[in-house]
């Protein structure tokens, strides 16, 4: 028998991709992750909401196998090939109504920068509006979309300009103090036509960027009534309205797109993540109208729609629907924020539990200090750190790095959820909250 060579020292990885674990894995199985050493993880991160499906879903397997064994790569400007076309063909029905296109990219940093140029091509202006909080990506357009992080953007300046930001709904911070979405006295509204009426007019506003709940800006979940408010006044000034569903998107918050929650229809649409499995691909989607904005040649990629990554996204869409992820998805979320919420009177640095399917958040905080809401970043590393002793993955998030965020596969089961509750009432009482 011939030994495997072993491993290289991890240190030639480079230290910019700051690290949750040192874990070194062989393989996935369903929720689950295994090291070389053989130790089971339950990864409740799904590689930051990705394998929706799970890892190595064995007909997601079967369809990359079947694909790269006939064709890797057939360049889209060159020609065409059957994964791609019955992808093209199946997303022109996830949205109400007819007449919607696809562009399929690599990312999603990808596939907002393809959202900007296709905005400001088919309006004719040049600004774009984001809300502070809000993750896009970390290219150069795509940061300066981003602010849940100055370690994000902060050393990269100067960043493309136009772009403008405003208050995202966030219940729990808001300066009148915190109080329950379904009665939300934020002045995010008030917010956005001050900075109409102060700093771009809206008549110079091509698109207005959105992510339905916010993700690396701590999992915060607007009120019910936000998008569709949002909705009508993009409308009003003819400004196109982007829902970012990279993170929340393909049945992540217990509808196949968190947009469906409230009943809004964005102009265009933003998916990666969780549309393949753990391949990457990502894009937009948009009515034909709004597509033929764009020249032949005005965007493209060499790999986008690539053919192995567009056979997975099609076995993971039968994987969602046959399996009824989206279901579960809600179900089992419901059991994780009910579980939480129901050991939240034990820990009184546990300042707020919130979630909205298989995205889930607890926000930590001093309730020492002047104002109890002041977040205690170092409680949530510590809580993360003590889940992992116990082999369990969730990551961080939030401004400050306040937040423990779960974000489950969505294959997960009930006795997979108790478990992690199990693990993480452990941990936060390890970690001292």
């Amino acid at each position: 028998m011939i030994e495997s060579p072993a491993l290289p020292d991890r240190s030639v990885v480079p230290g910019v991709w700051s690290r949750y674990t040192d874990l070194v894995v062989d393989r996935g199985e369903g929720s689950w992750l295994v090291t070389v050493d053989g130790e089971r993880y339950l990864d409740y991160s799904s590689g930051i909401g990705v394998t929706n499906t799970g890892h190595a879903h064995p007909r997601v397997v079967a369809a990359v196998q079947a694909q790269a064994a006939k064709l890797l790569h057939g360049q889209q400007n060159i020609v065409y090939h059957e994964p791609g076309l019955r992808l093209y063909e199946r997303l022109r029905h996830v949205l109400p109504g007819d007449g919607w296109q696809a562009f399929l990219a690599n990312s999603g940093a990808e596939a907002v920068e393809a959202a900007v140029k296709l905005a400001r091509a088919a309006t004719g202006r040049p600004a774009i509006v984001a809300f502070r909080g809000g993750f896009h990506g970390r290219s150069a357009q795509t940061m300066a979309l981003t602010t849940s992080r100055v370690s994000i953007r902060g050393a990269f300046e100067p960043l493309p300009g136009s772009v403008y930001h405003t208050a995202y709904p966030y219940c729990y911070r808001a300066s009148g103090g915190p109080h329950d979405p379904s009665a939300c006295t934020c002045d995010w509204e008030a917010q956005l036509e001050l900075l109409f009426a102060q700093v771009v007019s809206p008549s110079k506003v091509a698109a207005i960027v959105v992510e339905p709940v916010l993700g690396e800006g701590g999992y915060v979940v607007p009120p019910a009534g936000f998008l569709p408010r949002l909705r009508e006044i993009a409308t009003r000034h003819r400004i196109l309205l982007v829902a970012d569903e990279v993170q929340t998107g393909f049945g992540r918050t217990g509808e196949l797109f968190a947009v469906r929650h409230v009943g809004v229809v964005p102009d265009i649409m933003i998916v990666a993540k969780g549309i393949a499995s753990g391949l990457p691909l990502g894009g937009i989607l948009a009515r034909r109208e709004l597509m033929d904005a764009w020249a032949p040649g005005a965007h493209g990629g060499t790999y986008g729609g690539n053919a192995v990554a567009c056979a997975a996204a099609n076995a993971t869409l039968d994987v969602i629907e046959d399996e009824r992820l989206v279901d579960n998805a809600r179900e089992r979320g419901r059991q994780l924020l009910d579980g939480l919420r129901a050991v939240r009177g034990r820990f009184p640095r546990l300042g707020d539990v919130r979630g909205l399917g298989l995205m889930v958040a607890l926000e930590f905080v001093d309730p020492d200090a002047p104002d109890a809401r002041t977040p205690d970043p170092d409680l949530a590393h510590r809580v993360i750190a003590e889940a992992l002793r116990r082999h369990v993955i969730v990551l961080s998030a939030g401004t400050w790095g306040q937040v423990v965020r779960l974000i489950p596969p969505l294959v997960t089961t009930s006795d997979e959820i108790d478990h992690a509750l199990e693990v993480l009432t452990e941990a936060m009482a390890a970690a001292g909250a």
